[in-house]
C-alpha cells in the first residue's frame, strides 16, 4: 500500500451480530463474497452469540466460530485476545459494536460497518476504514485496488 506499510493478511475476523447478520438472520449477499475469500482468508466468526445461533451460522456459513466467555467489558479484551493469538499485524478485522473496538485497534487491518443496526463511537474511532455493509467491506476485500485507492498515503 503506497505510504503505508506492507499488509501481509492471514485471517479474516467477523463480528456476528449487526455485522454479518440482523436479528440473528445472515445479510443477503454475505455467503457468496465469503465463499469468495475462503479461498484467501482463513474466516472466523467472533461472537458471544447473543442470539444463540453462533454455531449454526459459522457452519452453514463454513467458516470457524471462536465464542467469547460472556458479554459486557470483558467481551472486547476477549475478542483482542483471540486477534493477537492469530498474530495480529495478519488479521482483517469487521465489527460494528463496542466489543468490537479492542479487536479493531489491534488488527494489521480494521473496518468498521455502519449497518441497519449501527456503528459504536468506540468501534468507528479504532477502525481503518469505514463502509456503509458488510457487503462493501467484503469487497474490498476482494477488490484490493479499491482498498489501496482508500487507505494509500495514510500514516
Amino acid at each position: 500500500m503506497p505510504g503505508k506499510r506492507d499488509l501481509l493478511l492471514r485471517y479474516l475476523l467477523l463480528d456476528l451480530n449487526g455485522t454479518l447478520t440482523l436479528d440473528g438472520a445472515v445479510l443477503p449477499g454475505v455467503r457468496e463474497r465469503l465463499h469468495q475469500l475462503s479461498g484467501v482468508l482463513e474466516i472466523f466468526i467472533v461472537t458471544c452469540d447473543t442470539h444463540g445461533n453462533g454455531a449454526r451460522i459459522a457452519q452453514e456459513l463454513r467458516v470457524g466460530l471462536k465464542r467469547t466467555s460472556q458479554p459486557g467489558p470483558g467481551e472486547a479484551a476477549e475478542k483482542a485476545e483471540i486477534a493477537r493469538s492469530f498474530g495480529a499485524e495478519q488479521v482483517v478485522a469487521i465489527g460494528n459494536g463496542d466489543s468490537d473496538l479492542l479487536m479493531l485497534k489491534e488488527c494489521g487491518l480494521s473496518i468498521a460497518v455502519l449497518g441497519t443496526e449501527g456503528l459504536s463511537v468506540k468501534a468507528l474511532l479504532n477502525a481503518d476504514l469505514v463502509v456503509k455493509d458488510i457487503c462493501d467491506a467484503f469487497d474490498l476485500l476482494l477488490h484490493e485496488k479499491r482498498l489501496i485507492a482508500t487507505l494509500r498515503g495514510s500514516p
